[in-house]
């Protein structure tokens, strides 16, 4: 069964590019294409997709506000994977708080781009460690910390709350299972309980929620090399 791929991006030849490399796939079928955020909402409420490719800076309605408006009234399991430049700002955290199950670069290598279409429909997060945690490090003195979201920490084991702040910290689940010294089953386990008892949707939102709860905070953790 094809991977269903609504592209949006309002510069026509960037937009018919992506929309190029994913349709020579046998998997993915590219079954619309948008130039701004209304577009996406009717493109999406019309075709269904099972990824969306999200451009933010958009003229009508940006990506944000479609993204948000998309993952708040879609009845089907919709992912929505935002396209960024190379300095992430604002807009991508923001995208990810509303549901974005991740971003990727505008000068994504082609066969990078098609893995993670499908790793974002296959459920996945597409998360970048070094690039999430730097955007987070930087608009950190806009995260005031929700009384609310924190007591959503008690719900949480001592254990997956040490998952949790792995998490945050951009590890995998082979990275989580050396450094808690448990087996990669147990963390998928333990991964699984911790969206479950929080009701998010992807490790995506269990990044952000982690350091808006105050489990992680921005600065605590040497980042690359």
């Amino acid at each position: 069964m094809s991977i269903r791929i609504v592209v949006v991006d309002d510069q026509a030849l960037v937009r018919g590019g992506f929309a190029m490399v994913l349709g020579h796939q046998s998997d993915i079928e590219v079954v619309a294409e948008a130039g701004d955020g209304l577009e996406a909402i009717e493109m999406a409420q019309t075709h269904r997709p099972d990824v969306i490719l999200m451009d933010i800076r958009m003229p009508a309605m940006d990506g944000l506000e479609a993204t948000s408006h998309i993952i708040a009234n879609a009845d089907w399991p919709v992912r929505v994977l935002i396209l960024s430049t190379f300095d992430p700002d604002e807009y991508v955290y923001k995208a990810l708080r509303a549901g974005a199950s991740g971003f990727v670069l505008k000068d994504i290598p082609p066969e990078q781009l098609v893995s993670a279409v499908r790793t974002v429909a296959e459920g996945g997060a597409l998360l970048a460690p070094s690039i999430t945690l730097r955007l987070i490090e930087r608009f950190a003195d806009q995260l005031a910390l929700d009384t609310k979201v924190s007591s959503r920490l008690e719900r949480l084991t001592h254990r997956e709350r040490e998952v949790l702040a792995e998490i945050a910290h951009g590890h995998n689940n082979n990275e989580i299972s050396e450094k808690l010294f448990i087996g990669t089953a147990t963390v998928k386990t333990h991964v699984s309980s911790i969206l479950t008892k929080l009701g998010l949707r992807d490790r995506a939102q269990a990044v952000v929620f982690a350091y808006e709860s105050g489990l992680a905070e921005p600065g605590d953790y040497d980042i690359g090399h």
